[in-house]
C-alpha cells in the first residue's frame, strides 16, 4: 500500500528534483535543508528551487509543469543554460521523507523552453505524454529519413567511430584542429563528442571543413585544453548515392529519390514537347 503524503500536521517531507542530462550527467536537488543520498544519487539542498503545481490528468492531454531556481549552484549556471547542456534532459520530481527514506515520484518527463533573466531560471517541464502527439507515420522524402548507424540505417557505429585529439582550437571560425586520419569531407555533417575538458560530455555537429580544421556548429570553450580526448564519427549526406557508393548500404536506404515532387503536379502539357 502506498504511503498518502501530507496526512498530518507535521511531516518530515522535502520535494527532490532529478536532471539526467544528455552527456550521461545526473544532477539531484532537495528542498530539505541538508544533502540527501538515495537511489546512488546526490540530492543537494537547494532551497532557491521551487516547483509549480503538478497538473496530472487521465487524457492524453501532456502533464506540463515548470520549476523555477537561482542561479546560485555551482551545478546549473547560465553558461551551461546557454551552451544547451540542459536542452531535452529527463527530470523526475517526486517527494522523499528525509528520515525513512520512503519517496515517491510524481513527474516523469523532460526540460522543454529554459527562459533565463534577472539571475534566475525558468524550465518549462514535458511529459512523457507529449510523445502521444507525434505522427508515427513517416512522410516520403528524397533523402534517407535514418539516423547514420542508428534503427533503419543498420550499419554498426564501431566502423564509422574512432578517437581523435586536439591540437587547437580557432574562437574566431569556432573550428578546431585534430590529430585525425579521416579524410576531413567525410567527417562533415558527424558528430563530434568531447571526452576531456570542459565540455566532457557534450556532443557537437561538424558543419564543415576549412583546410585541416573542422568547423563545429556550437560554440568551443577556448579553455578547453591541448591534447583533450575526442570521439568522432563519419558523417552522411543521406543521400542514394552516397548510402549505396561510400557505404554500400542501399539496401536499407529509408527515402524515396525518385518518387515524383510536387513540382511535376504542377506541370502542364506544351505543344511539341
Amino acid at each position: 500500500m502506498s504511503r498518502i503524503w501530507f496526512g498530518t500536521e507535521l511531516e518530515t517531507v522535502a520535494t527532490f528534483w532529478r536532471v539526467m542530462r544528455t552527456d550521461g550527467v545526473t544532477l539531484g536537488f532537495t528542498s530539505h535543508d541538508h544533502d540527501l543520498w538515495f537511489e546512488g544519487v546526490l540530492h543537494r539542498a537547494s532551497p532557491g528551487m521551487v516547483p509549480s503545481s503538478i497538473k496530472r490528468s487521465a487524457d492524453f492531454e501532456p502533464d506540463n509543469a515548470e520549476v523555477e531556481g537561482v542561479l546560485s549552484h555551482e551545478s546549473i549556471s547560465a553558461t551551461e543554460l546557454a551552451v544547451g547542456r540542459f536542452d531535452n534532459a529527463q527530470v523526475r520530481i517526486g517527494l522523499v521523507d528525509w528520515e525513512s527514506g520512503e519517496k515517491q515520484t510524481l513527474y516523469r518527463g523532460r526540460i522543454g523552453a529554459i527562459l533565463e533573466q534577472d539571475g534566475g531560471f525558468t524550465a518549462e517541464l514535458v511529459s512523457r505524454k507529449a510523445e502521444l502527439t507525434r505522427d508515427p507515420v513517416p512522410r516520403t522524402s528524397p533523402t534517407c529519413r535514418a539516423v547514420f548507424c542508428g534503427a533503419g540505417c543498420n550499419l554498426p557505429p564501431q566502423r564509422y567511430d574512432h578517437e581523435a585529439l586536439l591540437v587547437s582550437v580557432d574562437a574566431d571560425t569556432n573550428s578546431v584542429i585534430l590529430t585525425t586520419d579521416s579524410d576531413l569531407p567525410a567527417l562533415i555533417g558527424g558528430r563530434l563528442r568531447w571526452m576531456d575538458g570542459p565540455q566532457a560530455g557534450v556532443t557537437m555537429a561538424m558543419t564543415g571543413a576549412l583546410e585541416d580544421a573542422l568547423t563545429l556548429d556550437s560554440p568551443v570553450d577556448p579553455a578547453t585544453p591541448v591534447g583533450s580526448r575526442i570521439s568522432l564519427r563519419q558523417g552522411c549526406d543521406h543521400t542514394l548515392t552516397t548510402c549505396s557508393e561510400r557505404f554500400g548500404n542501399a539496401i536499407n536506404f529509408r527515402g524515396e529519390p525518385y518518387l515524383p515532387g510536387n513540382d511535376l503536379l504542377a506541370r502542364y502539357p506544351v505543344p511539341g514537347q
